[in-house]
């Protein structure tokens, strides 16, 4: 007899990263939900079986029953890149989280957010956060964690967020890094990543120009390293370790040491750092900004995946 596999329900879903984290841990995702069209086009034909729901949050009125709930809901005036805005509606999505962790009850969830969240000038918010899942019931923990340190291809710090349910009687233990120097497995290198694909891949990677911003900063990294944060603007993109490399010249400039051919990551290569499979089907209808975002903004399989298998067994 086929034992039955825990459920979970997915929020801010986006293409599905965090979700093909979970179904790799051995969970049925019931239900995902976002607004974002070419996301919820690209989640449904890479993973089929979950019901999607393509609308704002604030419109699902019912969620099936689950032993678990996951999100990712945006506070992007907390990322690294952007401004910082707290009154942004988009940062108090959490409490949308936490209607549907009432509404469902589950077992346990988890939150993947950006590390910026952390820093002590949001402690306001993030602390409101933490109150919020406590008072419905769960014990509740956070850690910064680098899913390089989990066989993705990249440095990216995210806050990790998990809750118990209080009458559960369990504590759950963050996994330790399976990559890394203090690990069985060395990183997972950029070359590691992308070996075997084309080194050109016509059309498949932003051709803007490198503006002054861009040239701000070293964006590059070489074969044998782990790529520096995969992001959803195509034009920030880091660069392909075939690029020439960067020299500094001054302050916030710098210049390519020569005058060889010199890209950005494909949005292929972008997904592929993101621990997706090299085959995940990119719908043709948008562009390659769109592909970008919707890479850009999920969350790393390999890293969901081993934070959902660290789970207590409480199915």
């Amino acid at each position: 007899m086929t034992a039955r596999k825990p459920t979970a329900v997915s929020l801010f879903s986006g293409c599905g990263g965090s979700d093909a984290g979970l179904i790799a841990a051995g969970f049925d995702v019931l239900m995902a939900n976002d607004l974002l069209a070419y996301a919820a086009e690209t989640y449904r034909v890479n993973l089929p079986e979950t019901d999607y729901r393509e609308c704002p949050v604030e419109q699902v009125k019912a969620f099936p029953a689950a032993d678990l709930l996951v999100g990712c809901y945006p506070c992007q005036g907390y990322s690294q890149g952007g401004a910082r805005e707290s009154a942004r509606g988009i940062n108090y999505l959490f409490k949308e989280f936490g209607r549907a962790l009432r509404a469902i009850r589950p077992k346990a969830f988890i939150v993947e957010n950006v590390s910026g969240l952390t820093r002590a000038d949001n402690q306001a918010l993030f602390q409101h956060q933490l109150r919020n899942f406590r008072q419905a019931g769960y014990a509740v923990q956070w850690k910064l964690l680098n899913a390089a340190d989990y066989g993705v291809a990249q440095d990216r710090h995210r806050v990790i967020i998990v809750g118990t349910r209080s009458d559960m009687g369990v504590t759950y233990a963050y996994p330790d890094p399976t990559h890394g120097p203090d690990a069985s497995t060395p990183y997972l290198t950029i070359h590691d990543a992308l070996q075997g694909l084309p080194e050109w891949p016509e059309g498949e990677f932003n051709t803007e120009e490198f503006h002054w911003y861009y040239m701000s900063r070293n964006r590059r990294r070489d074969w044998d390293e782990i790529s520096k944060t995969v992001v959803s603007r195509a034009r920030h993109m880091p660069l392909h370790p075939m690029s020439p490399p960067l020299v500094y010249k001054g302050p916030d400039r710098y210049e390519f040491a020569n005058k060889g051919p010199a890209r950005r990551f494909s949005y292929r290569e972008a997904a592929c750092l993101q621990g997706f499979s090299r085959d995940m089907v990119f719908p043709e209808s948008n562009g390659m900004h769109s592909r970008y975002k919707v890479i850009g903004n999920a969350v790393p399989p390999p890293l969901f995946e081993a934070v959902a298998r660290a789970l207590p067994d409480i199915w």
